[in-house]
């Protein structure tokens, strides 16, 4: 699961991009119990979403012409500089080039076949994962996932360990020596439909998984997949908020950490 210690290539921050950011916070309120902290009167309306007074999340308005609400993983990067330079040599585009914000520098990007991500160079990042109502593990989900791999290795140096299952392509990635216990953070895996886009999902753990089901349609939100168990995973279910951007919420296994 995603840990505080934000190593190079690790998530650390993820912000959604909305087009009605009062809706959004009413709707992830209901949801999750967040709170919504505007950053300032200079922040063009991004904020922060809390929870017990701790970061989980943030929030902007969308800026680009035509752009989707979506939500957006930031990866930790030691080097933005470097980092982009790999992202266009391995076939990546820039969507933000790298620019300084507070006390650190971000920038984003589309990966070659599509997904959208971003990197983060700072000492900062989420102040709570891997908790109730929080980040807990973050999915790719492209045409062609060992292609991404490569990509993704590339730039970060992550591990990745195929599951065996049948009728099942999935990979496991991390940070760090496999040992190293919460070093893996997510995985990797083919779309689920042909009309589905390149996409990060984001999963955020909660205490009944039926219950934020039930929230999210209460809200104004859409199932995209009922919630189901996965075996040695948990239960999960993929969501949509009101204006479109995806998510899921999963109930860990209890052996899970």
């Amino acid at each position: 699961m995603i840990g505080t210690d934000f190593r190079t290539g690790s998530p650390m921050w993820i912000d959604l991009g909305s087009p009605d950011t009062d809706a959004a916070a009413a709707f992830y309120g209901a949801v999750f119990g967040w709170e919504f902290v505007s950053a300032g009167p200079d922040a063009g309306g991004y904020g922060l979403f809390q929870k017990g007074g701790k970061t989980v999340a943030a929030m902007g308005r969308l800026t680009e012409e035509g752009a989707r609400s979506a939500w957006i993983t930031y990866f930790r990067s030691d080097d933005i500089d470097a980092t982009t330079r790999e992202v266009v040599a391995g076939g990546g585009s820039v969507r933000v080039e790298p620019l300084s914000l507070g006390e650190g520098r971000l920038a984003q990007f589309t990966d070659p076949q599509g997904a959208r991500f971003a990197v983060l160079q700072s000492a900062r990042g989420l102040e709570t994962v891997s908790d109730n109502d929080a980040l807990v593990w973050v999915e790719l989900h492209v045409p062609e996932p060992e292609a991404a791999l490569r990509f993704y290795q590339g730039l970060f140096g992550w591990r990745a360990e195929e599951l065996h299952a049948p009728g099942m392509a999935y990979w496991v990635v991390g940070v760090g020596d496999a040992d190293q216990g919460n070093g893996s953070f997510g995985g990797v895996a083919p779309l689920p439909g042909e009309r589905e886009e390149p996409r990060w999902l984001p999963y955020f753990a909660v205490v009944d998984v039926d219950a934020a089901v039930a929230a999210a349609q209460g809200g104004g939100g859409t199932v995209v997949m009922p919630a189901v168990d996965v075996p040695d995973g948990g239960r999960v279910a993929w969501l949509a908020d009101p204006g479109e951007a995806l998510f899921a919420v999963l109930k860990p296994n209890p052996h899970q950490g």
